[in-house]
């Protein structure tokens, strides 16, 4: 597993951090998942998707339905991404943000890795 970039972007008082990691299997997954809880204790949601040897799972994370896990499955496919990882942890800013504005600063967020990269 290897870390390629990270990003912030706040939106209405709430942080977004995206992170994207080059995977070789799940437990990969499951040991970046546990760091960045651990690491992000305060934080209230760690939806993520990923695509590993063409299998994907995408995570809402306590996020309404299909606002946060869809969006982030969505840019790893429209960039023909495999063995990928995408996690974005949201700190909330007390500001509803709406089913739009959650996917807007998901895709945002997720997208803008890719854009980025080290």
């Amino acid at each position: 597993m290897k870390l390629i970039n990270k990003n912030e972007i706040v939106i209405k008082k709430s942080r977004f951090l995206g992170f994207i990691y080059e995977i070789d299997n799940e437990e990969d997954i499951k040991n970046i998942l546990d760091n960045i809880r651990k690491e992000h204790k305060k934080a209230k949601h760690f939806p993520y998707a990923y695509k590993l040897n063409n299998t994907a799972k995408k995570s809402d994370d306590k996020e309404p339905s299909g606002t946060a896990g869809l969006p982030i499955y969505n840019i790893i496919e429209r960039n023909n991404l495999n063995n990928i990882l995408i996690i974005i942890v949201r700190y909330f800013g007390g500001i509803k943000l709406g089913a739009g504005g959650l996917i807007r600063a998901y895709s945002h967020t997720a997208s803008n890795l890719l854009d980025n990269k080290k």
